[in-house]
């Protein structure tokens, strides 16, 4: 028996990380079956929206942009470049820098794949209604954008 001052620890359906790890691998499912036709998962689609927003040319620009190292964005530009997605070139100002650049194929792909995409989100955010929905993709954000640290404490240094 638990006493009145004792909690019973909650179980793993009820906890939060669980819950986050289960809505990933799920919209995670959701999302590559969403973009199989399109030759691309999770991973390519980020390469292109990143090399799309033009303020990234290089690969190491586009490693540090999705936080991934130089080993995994080069085997990622590969990937894209063999499919006729992006195409890469030495720098006339850098030797040692490679710009990649999507290709209108690449642009193509970007553009149906992400409709695609939002389409699978919709879909999978379907069982809640709009109003809540948004709430959830604002608390989701306000979880992983740092705050400015004087807005956290309310102006005062931590």
């Amino acid at each position: 028996m638990v006493s009145d001052g004792e909690v019973p620890p909650a179980p793993p359906e009820y906890r939060l990380g669980c819950l986050l790890h289960q809505v990933q691998a799920k919209l995670a499912r959701a999302s590559a079956e969403a973009l199989a036709p399109y030759g691309v998962d999770g991973h390519d689609l980020a390469v292109l929206v990143v090399l799309a927003t033009g303020e990234t040319s290089s690969q190491i620009e586009a490693a540090a942009r999705l936080g991934v190292d130089r080993t995994t964005m080069v085997s990622l530009i590969d990937g894209l470049e063999d499919h006729g997605l992006v195409e890469r070139r030495r720098s006339s100002r850098d030797r040692r820098r490679n710009v990649v650049r999507l290709t209108p194929s690449g642009r193509d792909c970007l553009d149906r794949a992400d409709r695609a995409r939002r389409a699978a989100e919709h879909r999978f955010l379907a069982p809640l209604d709009e109003q809540t929905a948004a709430t959830l993709m604002r608390a989701l954000r306000a979880l992983v954008v740092e705050e400015p640290a004087a807005k956290r404490s309310g102006g005062h240094p931590p």
